[in-house]
């Protein structure tokens, strides 16, 4: 005899189904899917080196025009145009190099954390009170983007009495456009379009670009007026010619040497860059308003010799 007819609504009925629609919904050992262990697929890994590319790009994007505006600064100071030397990608990378202080790399590492502060604290097993509390200041800071770019735009009116922290008004525009992007700022209506999403993206870099430049030109003649503070410790230069050179300056020595092939010598000179055979030179004496830099080309008729700079006595700081 068959089975009986299946009467609607038996319960018994309403648990069979249920138990071959839950067969059906487990995947067989071994099947692929989130989080059983697969390899990434190739869309996958292609994404991921995308965003390192992209990301790595920018990132020397900026240490090279970071590097050209510290350059710039740096021999502006001493009179010599930087564009004029020659200096490539690697050099300009190395100048760069300067920015990465102590605040500039607690800065960045907020900026890398923050976002993601929250998720930290889960895994560090912070009570959920203390990571609650931060989720909400994380709100109510980025719910305040506006503040950062009026206080940015006050700081601009304010220029010249501000300086040398000039930088911090860009800075701040670029941080609260960037916070206007994000999800807490925007909890009812997220930001979309190209007015609302693109271009305050756009504007934010270029603020951030002009924010790096101030920053790298103000260490660059920091660093340059360090090097004419200490010049006699800087490598010295002598200078030996078969015709008279006109080299004037502060503490510079001119001599005579009859009978010799290289019949002038000069010293008290000291060396700030040597590029394709030009020696850039500044006499130990040299004033920044008014004393010029030295370009001496070495050719046949000139010797050049580099010897040590006035060395600090032991104990004495370093500059």
């Amino acid at each position: 005899m068959g089975a009986p007819p299946a009467v609607p609504g038996d319960p018994a009925v309403a648990r069979a189904r249920r138990r071959r629609r839950m067969r059906r919904a487990v995947p067989p050992p071994g099947a692929s899917g989130p989080g059983s262990g697969t390899p990434p697929q190739p869309d996958q890994r292609f994404e991921f080196v995308n965003t390192v590319l992209g990301a790595g790009s920018l990132v020397g994007g900026l240490m090279f025009y970071a590097g050209v505006m510290h350059s710039s600064a740096y021999f502006g100071y001493f009179r010599i145009r930087a564009s004029v030397l020659g200096f490539g990608f690697p050099q300009m990378i190395i100048w760069s190099l300067r920015l990465v202080t102590l605040p500039v790399l607690v800065c960045l590492a907020l900026l890398a954390l923050g976002p993601r502060l929250p998720e930290l604290l889960v895994a560090l097993r912070v009570p959920s009170r203390v990571t609650l509390r931060v989720r909400r200041a994380g709100r109510a800071v980025a719910g305040q983007y506006a503040l950062f770019v009026v206080a940015g735009v006050g700081l601009m009116l304010l220029w010249q009495h501000i300086q040398p922290y000039g930088w911090a008004a860009p800075l701040l525009v670029a941080t609260g456009l960037v916070l206007s992007q994000s999800g807490a700022a925007n909890p009812a209506r997220p930001a979309r379009g190209l007015w609302r999403g693109g271009l305050p993206v756009v504007a934010a870099g270029l603020f951030l670009v002009w924010a790096i430049a101030l920053v790298a030109g103000q260490l660059g003649r920091q660093d340059a007026r360090a090097a004419a503070a200490h010049l006699v410790r800087r490598p010295a230069v002598v200078v030996l010619s078969t015709e008279r050179l006109s080299l004037t300056g502060p503490g510079l020595t001119a001599e005579t040497l009859p009978g010799m092939h290289y019949r002038y010598r000069y010293t008290g000179l000291r060396l700030i860059l040597e590029r394709d055979r030009r020696y850039y030179v500044l006499p130990v004496g040299w004033r920044p308003r008014t004393d010029p830099t030295f370009v001496i080309e070495d050719d046949d008729s000139i010797l050049i010799q580099i010897m040590p700079g006035t060395q600090p006595r032991e104990g004495d700081d370093e500059p």
